[in-house]
């Protein structure tokens, strides 16, 4: 499917203006409206809420439409210095806090063109219950040190942002040439000081293969951003992602928003390597035998398709003896991934306690022969 041309959305849109005082309105999450801060009215989501709305779109024909700036928003984005994060500046803000490291950033970006989002996750943890597992997470860690538990660390603001990514379909055909192994066994003999002993030895009969293997793929997740981690950002999922909507401007409400850094062919030649052991996988079953090994493939993918969406997430970040830690919580399931420091005197605590405990073990052991 082609992707549609669509425009820049216009102030009054970007900032929902409540309907009763023209306060600026808020996504709630865990809802389908925005909420006003102020006077508590709503405005219901008019984006269809129905799973099954969200459309797969055609990968060629946006590789296509990217160079003739088809189906993209024009925005304004400025990279954070500290952590090079890329962030979309909502209209008439000229300074915003750095979601990801909390610098502080002038609006001073230039505007890009982007393929513009077509789905996404919305929040449904809120703010408190984030912080919540956060304190949870925070004090079940034993070796930090005593000051990060401190009331201080614990009342650490989250910012609600959402994180770019890509998911992609497609059918994959891969011809393969490779061995078969099948096991044989043998009886050997050998000697035992000079007494004759047998044994069984297992052998392995390789034999040359070659065939062709079809594995269909849906939904593979590929991270747009590069401002976290990798390893950080796996460890958020699962994502529900067959609970994706229709992307609407609504959602981002009282939110900020990545834009993607990881392009999108960029994306595919790594959902590509994220294929690669399911791939593996059916040639190793095509082949049979006892044992395998892949030689040569050659995959070829047809019908490919890709949605770019958003992925909800609570952020807090902090700098603790002058070095960043980041915190992250999954805004669909709460999850809590975070870094932080460790207590050296902790550590240090704890094995002379396991090196007592061991000394006291060994001398019981020694008094009871």
């Amino acid at each position: 499917m082609q992707p549609t041309t669509v425009e820049t959305p216009s102030d009054d849109l970007r900032r929902f203006p409540c309907k009763r005082c023209g306060a600026k309105l808020e996504f709630t999450p865990g809802t389908w409206v925005t909420t006003c801060p102020y006077c508590g009215c709503q405005n219901e989501i008019a984006a269809p809420r129905d799973t099954r709305a969200v459309q797969e779109l055609d990968y060629a024909s946006a590789l296509a439409a990217l160079k003739e700036r088809a189906g993209t928003a024009t925005t304004l984005i400025v990279q954070c210095g500290a952590c090079a994060a890329k962030i979309q500046v909502p209209p008439n803000v000229t300074s915003i806090s750095c979601p990801f490291c909390g610098t502080n950033i002038v609006a001073t970006g230039a505007s890009t063109t982007q393929i513009k989002p077509n789905a996404v996750l919305p929040f449904k943890t809120t703010r408190d219950d984030a912080m919540d597992r956060f304190r949870t997470w925070v004090r079940s860690r034993w070796f930090a040190p005593s000051k990060l538990k401190s009331q201080s660390m614990l009342d650490a603001r989250f910012t609600g942002t959402y994180l770019p990514a890509w998911t992609y379909d497609s059918d994959t055909t891969t011809a393969y040439q490779g061995q078969r192994g099948d096991a044989y066994y043998t009886t050997e003999t050998y000697y035992v000081n000079g007494r004759p002993q047998t044994r069984t030895v297992r052998h392995i009969r390789w034999t040359s293969v070659s065939g062709v293997v079809r594995v269909e793929f849906d939904d593979v997740l590929v991270m747009a951003s590069r401002s976290l981690p990798l390893k950080e950002a796996e460890q958020l999922e699962p994502w529900d992602l067959k609970s994706c909507v229709v992307y609407a401007d609504d959602y981002l409400a009282g939110f900020r928003a990545e834009c993607y850094q990881v392009g999108l062919d960029d994306g595919f030649e790594i959902a590509k390597e994220k294929m690669r052991p399911r791939i593996e996988s059916a040639i190793r079953e095509d082949i049979g035998g006892d044992e395998q090994r892949i030689g040569s493939t050659q995959t070829q993918y047809a019908h490919i398709t890709y949605k770019h969406l958003l992925l909800p997430v609570w952020l807090s970040a902090y700098r603790f003896n002058q070095k960043l830690y980041r915190f992250m919580v999954n805004a669909r399931t709460g999850e809590v991934v975070g870094e932080r420091p460790y207590s050296a005197w902790k550590i240090t605590l704890f094995v002379l306690m396991c090196l007592a405990i061991i000394g006291i073990i060994a001398l019981v052991a020694s008094h009871a022969k």
